[in-house]
């Protein structure tokens, strides 16, 4: 794997492009899904990047997260409001 430019963010665009990982992005239905997650969890406060991850989860049916963020995916929901299944799971 080489980082063009020694940008340590092409490091991750290599290993996406090698582990043959894609990339998806939001259209405008999926964007107003993210911002009325991002309202409904502004307490958290759920960010673009969970909303997202929240948003293309219900897409695809997934209800498992690999996630450091706890306390947010702890408490977010999938559209029929199925509970995340943490990865990894929390150290006893």
């Amino acid at each position: 794997m080489v980082a063009r430019g020694g940008a340590r963010g092409a490091l991750v665009i290599e290993f996406l492009l090698e582990a043959q990982i894609p990339v998806l992005a939001l259209d405008g239905e999926m964007l107003r899904h993210a911002a009325q997650l991002m309202d409904r969890y502004a307490n958290i406060p759920m960010d673009y990047a969970d909303a997202a991850l929240v948003t293309i989860a219900d897409g695809l049916d997934l209800t498992t997260a690999l996630t450091i963020d706890r306390r947010g995916f702890r408490a977010y929901r999938t559209g029929l409001g199925k509970r995340f299944q943490l990865v990894p799971a929390p150290l006893k």
